[in-house]
């Protein structure tokens, strides 16, 4: 199965998006929702250094062809 660079630009948007609602929520302060939100403000900025790196590999490759 082959991802296109852009299908993965737009999953990157969508994951910087959703970055940032989750530093607005922990900006509320809701004490009981902390960890939550920290645990997934983590993995979030996890997966966006994974599809920074995925595209520009996928970048770097299509060029090499």
């Amino acid at each position: 199965m082959k991802i296109h660079v852009h299908t993965m630009k737009i999953a990157l948007k969508e994951l910087r998006e959703t970055y940032i609602a989750l530093k607005i929520l922990s900006q509320i302060n809701i004490p009981e929702q902390d960890n939550f939100i920290n645990s997934c403000l983590a993995e979030c900025n996890e997966l966006i250094s994974i599809f920074v790196k995925s595209i520009q590999t996928a970048e770097r490759n299509r060029k090499l062809k």
